[in-house]
């Protein structure tokens, strides 16, 4: 029935009748506030994303303030079927679009933040102050972008000092003993040359307390510099460059055991990220034809730490060190040939070295129950006791990896018809050398009579497993569009496409643990051996999207509407899985098949300069057609962690007030999300729920003092829930959050 209401509702805007007038500056599609103090735009795409024959959000400066959005995690179901859960630590980046996603690895979104493509998910989830506005593109964007971008695309543009000069500041504290700080300033040296300096500093105390170690378990602590530089050295010719490093410190893992709803656990957790990336685009326009180069450099070094079990016993642990340089190289060309034939072709290339250091340490309990149980159960004859009790795991990786592809897109106009016609070839190498370390040992007891029991004998355990591993992969992605103008006094159209989509292949590293220990316990005539080429490594996972979409503009450009239906078949799936025999992880294998289909709407509707109404809804039905993890059959039950439902709605009023305030801004919304499955068998699972949001903003000339709250209604719910040495644990979500946020604007727009 919500379902039922809420499309009610979105036919209702999008029938309101036309009128005369012009829409509000903050209207979500408006170009004048979309394409805003942004320069280098739209590289592969048109500017305005409406005009293009897919499904897309922009989220503007001004809607990113309302909603307080210091990152993309804020653009969470604003887009419809766009979700990304707020657990764990900045590490987890989770994005699941259309009822596909990535909990590990390869990501299925991919990021570009002034068209720089960032090739790590881990590193998606970053604080970036004066963010212009924000696309979601939905739908495989591989033809275009290439390797994990299957499910989408998030483009981020940042403010250009060509556009905008003067300096910007925010402050902000709340609940939690928040504390947000970003300062900037915009300079022209030329008439044609600017820069940018921006730098953020941000600290959140926690709500959440781990009751053993007494302190927020998700506390945590950052802050970044940006240089940005603007340049026309020639008229046809524009430069622009971003040097950004940032610095991350969080407590991380605030899960609770669900037969306490404590968070406790006694070894500390922590996740701490250094990172550097620098991108330089150059363009140059020439008559009907274009060329551009975009070129990045891309550093991450970053520990996690995790108490593995979460509970206040002495299982074992993971660190998780980590080194990656990246090189990207992406060259585009365009070009027209008179008003019916315009073409894009390109070649992209990247190289990507990764060391990690990631060893487990058993402790006592670990030992105990997870060897010294299991073994003495089966051999109680021959008893054994560990002799360390504590000993390491070692596992060292470097994972060398590169790729190169080549592209092109044509699209052909007839009147009111437009056909496009994509393809990309894509190659990638990914490598794997690896080292395997224990050095322990145990001593096997004669228990043969009970009244004498003596030494049998001592036994080391000295390993040193090292080893290669490379895969190859070759993807050819096509994708055809066609779309209709409608005969609207409007830019309105109506578009189906087919494409395929790609997510690359690569390494369990997380398992190489599992392989020594199950390697341990073959030693006492316990567990399997596993195949390191067999277990270790996944393929591809595949797609074809089919789509049917349009863009409504009607009532003078007042109301924008977008809506799509789809159908994903996705083959060669990659899923989590039990490997026969493990004890503590999981794995990504190719293991199944998945089918997704749904509908998706969103509106906006600006009567007059004092209203805004946004509304969207998406519905995702993503369901195993194949899937066999190894202990059961699971076809026909719904995906995991992928939503449901995706809701927002949000309402501003602007009041005019006296020459002492420009006026006061009321704002109100509400998220929805759900229904979640937690595991592959549909056991436990998170309902519907609803978070009410809203805010009061005071403006005056170049000041805006905003007092904001979220989940204003206290709603109980469960951002996260997964198992570990067979007990279930949970992330609760945010409670009820407030906080002032002052913004100052000393400065002026070109």
């Amino acid at each position: 029935m919500k379902q039922y209401a809420l499309l009610s509702m979105l036919l209702w805007l999008f029938c309101v009748p036309q009128a005369r007038g012009t829409a509000s500056a903050d209207t979500a599609h408006s170009v004048e506030s979309t394409l805003g103090e942004v320069t280098v735009t739209a590289i592969k795409q048109k500017a305005d994303l409406t005009l293009h024959p897919l499904a897309s959000t922009i989220i503007n400066r001004s809607q990113i303030e309302r909603l307080d959005m210091s990152n993309i995690k804020g653009a969470s179901e604003v887009a419809p079927n766009f979700y990304i859960p707020q657990y764990g630590s900045r590490m987890t980046s989770s994005i699941y679009v259309r009822g596909i996603g990535a909990r590990i690895d390869q990501p299925v979104v991919g990021l570009n933040v002034d068209n720089v493509p960032f090739l790590n998910k881990d590193n998606y989830d970053f604080d970036m102050p004066d963010i212009a506005r924000i696309e979601v593109i939905r739908g495989p964007q591989s033809t275009l972008y290439g390797r994990n971008t299957m499910g989408g695309l998030i483009n981020i543009y940042t403010i250009s000092p060509l556009n905008y000069q003067g300096s910007r500041v925010m402050a902000e504290t709340g609940k939690g003993n928040l504390l947000r700080m970003a300062l900037s300033h915009y300079q022209l040296i030329k008439p044609n040359l600017g820069m940018a300096f921006v730098g953020d500093f941000h600290y959140f105390g926690g709500v959440f307390t781990n009751e053993y170690l007494g302190h927020k378990a998700d506390r945590e602590k950052g802050g970044s510099l940006r240089w940005k530089t603007d340049w026309r050295p020639a008229p046809r010719l524009k430069v622009e460059n971003s040097a950004w490093i940032a610095l991350s410190r969080s407590a991380g893992y605030p899960y609770a055991y669900e037969g306490s709803g404590e968070i406790n656990y006694n070894d500390t957790c922590f996740y701490r990220r250094n990172s550097f990336a620098d991108g330089l685009t150059i363009k140059y326009t020439g008559n009907n034809w274009s060329l551009s180069g975009i070129t990045s450099v891309q550093y991450i070094d970053d520990n996690m730490t995790l108490d593995q079990d979460f509970l206040p016993l002495d299982y074992f642990t993971l660190t998780q060190k980590r080194h990656e340089w990246a090189l990207t190289q992406d060259v585009i060309a365009r070009g027209r040939a008179g008003k019916s034939y315009r073409w894009l072709a390109g070649a992209f290339g990247f190289y990507k070295s990764t060391d990690m250091d990631a060893p487990v340490t058993f402790r006592n309990h670990g030992i105990e129950r997870l060897i010294e149980e299991k073994r003495n159960a089966v051999n109680p004859d021959y008893p054994i006791r560990w002799n360390d009790r504590s000993f390491v795991l070692g596992s060292d990786f470097d994972m060398p990896s590169w790729g190169a592809a080549v592209y092109h897109e044509s699209e052909f106009k007839a009147g009111r018809w437009n056909l496009s016609l994509g393809m990309r070839l894509d190659f990638e190498r990914v490598g794997l050398r690896y080292r395997s370390t224990a050095n322990t040992g145990y001593t096997v007891y004669d228990a043969t009579n009970p009244d004498n029991i003596k030494v049998y004998s001592y036994e080391p355990v000295n390993i040193d497993d090292r080893g290669r591993l490379h895969k190859t992969f070759l993807e050819f992605l096509p994708k055809a569009t066609v779309s209709y103008a409608l005969p609207m006094h409007s830019q309105s159209n109506v578009y189906v496409s087919v494409g395929k989509g790609y997510k690359s292949g690569g390494f369990n590293t997380q398992m190489f643990s599992d392989v020594l220990q199950q390697r341990i316990m073959g030693m006492m005539g316990l567990g399997m051996k596993y195949d390191i080429d067999d277990i270790v490594g996944y393929e591809p996972e595949k797609s074809w999207n089919y789509e049917v979409g349009g863009h409504i503009v009607c009532a003078g450009g007042k109301v924008l509407t977008d809506i799509a239906v789809f159908y994903i078949d996705c083959r060669n799936q990659q899923v989590t899985t039990f490997p026969d025999g493990t004890t503590t992880g999981r794995i990504t294998t190719n293991a199944g098949k998945s089918r997704s289909y749904g509908a998706e709407a969103q509106v906006s509707y600006a009567p007059d300069n004092h209203w805004m109404f946004n509304a969207s809804y998406g519905y995702t039905h993503a369901t195993f057609s194949r899937f066999d993890n190894g202990i059961a059959d699971l076809s026909g039950k719904f995906v995991p962690y992928a939503p449901r439902n995706t809701f927002f709605a949000g309402v501003t009023y602007s009041l005019p007030l006296s020459k002492f305030v420009d006026c006061v801004e009321f704002n109100a919304n509400v998220r929805g999300v759900g229904k979640i499955f937690w595991d592959e068998e549909n056991t436990r699972q998170q309902p519907f729920y609803a978070l009410a949001g809203g805010s009061v903003a005071v403006k005056y000339k170049w000041a805006r003092l905003e007092l904001w709250g979220k989940n204003l209604t206290g709603t109980d719910y469960k951002v996260f829930s997964f198992k570990s040495v067979g007990n279930t644990f949970c992330q609760r979500g945010m409670p009820v959050m407030w906080g002032v946020t002052l913004r100052m604007n000393f400065g002026q727009a070109d």
